[in-house]
């Protein structure tokens, strides 16, 4: 290994959901070219999520190194990304690495496993593919992904070493990152690793893959105890890929990776685990609370609760504004409560351009009047009288869980209390998974009775602090994201699966 390795870093970070519209670049959040890659790194509050900035801390600790940042994009949760767009990417990062052909010693890249474009099933495969098309065989590639990856065997072919999150909420980006330097350290220095893969026929619904406990979370445990019963030198990397439904892909489907320099240990536990998987496959359902009850609880509960919209997640691609939830509160009374966040950029400039203590008709998704309430995306209008009680540019450090240290931009934010509820409206289509986002407007979470958020798990991370798992009330509603299944229309899925066709089989042959 050389004592100054060149690693060129790139970056494809977005999960795609098949059913909603695609997506060009006002879609990344997050985009960032050469040096300012290491710059964003090393910043105190990132833009990036915390896999890059996990990497270069890691590596800036081990010893020298010499980084060749090219380009990471990341995008929240959208459509599937424009042909021309990701081809224009594809070409970015190729150009990058021809230009560092022969000089360069290691690549990372930042995935998610969920990508799509719209004339691909499988960008990340693309990608990798195209890593090794430029610099061969002999140059150690290591990926980091999301555990919502769809994993096609394209993605595990072409790396050297496969790392995947191992907490949902996912807390543990940074860590993640942090192993992926460790592992290329290891590659550099001569090892190489077996990738043993086995795909279940088992596409669950997002709510059952919760990582503090339940099915999934039993499945990676007894990955994590296996792995360390092995030792580091046999097997180094155990990850458990939950996948992600709506990307309707042909490889969808609970998939086990597991990395490590003794070939028959790492086909032994992959076989482990995707029985121990199959064997709880009755259990990845979801179990939800109709509107109507929620309601119910809301108005009556003796302790406060927490009220997820997980139809209408903006982390899986949800327009984070139906108005299912909050019309229901609203009319039944419901008082002392706090909804976050909408996304309407309409409805927040209007609260800016009037003022705080302004009193108006508030109109929700107003570019949908005049439709027939039919609409694809759900967003159907909503009107009611409000004061704008707080506002803000909508910069926000993430104070907790997946966005913790994470500078967001939120864009025009307005506080709208409207009768007993106040609502928070963003002018960026965020997940509300950070108390942040209503803390910054004074909002006091601690001493509402109901707290509403567009969200489906990640607001576990960093809400936690208020409402214990038993406090929580998934709500079903209809929308984008809803857990359950039989409400789409697929397309690329592979059939039979669970648990959309109960006489689904699999064996471990």
């Amino acid at each position: 290994m050389r004592e100054n390795p060149r690693i060129a870093l790139l970056g494809f970070s977005i999960e795609c959901n098949r059913f909603v519209p695609p997506v060009g670049r006002e879609g990344f959040r997050c985009w960032l070219e050469g040096e300012e890659i290491l710059r964003d790194a090393r910043a105190v509050a990132p833009v990036a999520l915390a896999e890059m900035p996990g990497f270069v801390a890691e590596m800036d600790a081990a010893g020298p190194w010499r980084p060749c940042p090219i380009l990471l994009a990341m995008a929240e949760p959208n459509g599937p990304v424009e042909q021309p767009l990701f081809d224009a990417m594809l070409a970015q990062w190729r150009a990058g690495l021809e230009a560092l052909r022969g000089a360069v010693d290691g690549v990372y890249c930042v995935m998610h496993g969920a990508g799509l474009a719209t004339g691909m099933d499988d960008p990340e495969g693309t990608i990798q593919a195209m890593i090794r098309e430029v610099l061969g065989e002999g140059v150690p590639l290591v990926c980091s992904y999301d555990l919502h990856a769809n994993v096609s065997d394209e993605m595990v072919r072409h790396c050297d070493a496969f790392v995947g999150y191992r907490t949902n909420p996912h807390l543990d980006m940074r860590e993640r990152g942090a192993e992926s330097a460790r592992l290329l350290r290891r590659l550099l220095a001569g090892e190489r690793f077996h990738r043993a893969f086995r795909r279940l026929p088992i596409v669950a619904p997002t709510v059952s893959l919760l990582t503090a406990h339940g099915p999934y979370a039993e499945v990676i445990d007894l990955g994590q105890e296996r792995l360390a019963a092995l030792g580091p030198g046999r097997v180094v990397n155990v990850s458990a890929m939950a996948g992600f439904a709506y990307g309707d892909t042909p490889f969808n489907g609970f998939a086990i990776v597991v990395t490590g320099a003794d070939a028959a240990a790492c086909e032994a536990l992959a076989r482990e685990l995707a029985e121990a998987a199959w064997a709880r496959r009755g259990r990845f359902v979801a179990r939800l609370t109709p509107l109507a009850e929620a309601v119910e609880r809301a108005l009556t509960s003796e302790v406060p609760l927490a009220f997820a919209d997980v139809a209408d997640n903006p982390g899986g691609g949800g327009g984070g504004n139906t108005m299912f939830i909050l019309r229901a509160f609203h009319e039944a009374g419901v008082r002392d409560a706090i909804f976050g966040v909408i996304h309407d950029p309409a409805l927040a400039a209007e609260a800016h351009a009037l003022g705080r203590g302004a009193r108006f008709t508030a109109r929700f998704n107003r570019d949908r009047e005049g439709h027939d309430g039919a609409a694809a995306d759900f967003a159907h209008p909503f009107a009611a009288e409000a004061e704008v009680v707080a506002l803000s540019d909508g910069r926000v450090t993430g104070r907790r869980g997946i966005f913790a240290r994470t500078a967001m931009r939120l864009g025009p934010t307005a506080a709208l209390r409207m009768g007993g509820i106040t609502v928070v409206v963003i002018s960026r289509r965020t997940q509300c998974a950070d108390p942040a986002f209503l803390e910054h407007l004074g909002l006091d979470i601690g001493a509402a009775r109901a707290v509403v958020v567009k969200s489906r798990g990640h607001f576990r991370g960093g809400f936690d602090e208020f409402f214990s798992n038993g406090r929580i009330v998934e709500v079903d509603a209809p929308g984008l994201t809803s857990p359950i299944l039989d409400r789409f229309h697929w397309t690329r899925l592979p059939r039979p699966v669970l648990p959309l066709d109960p006489e689904t089989r699999w064996s471990p042959a």
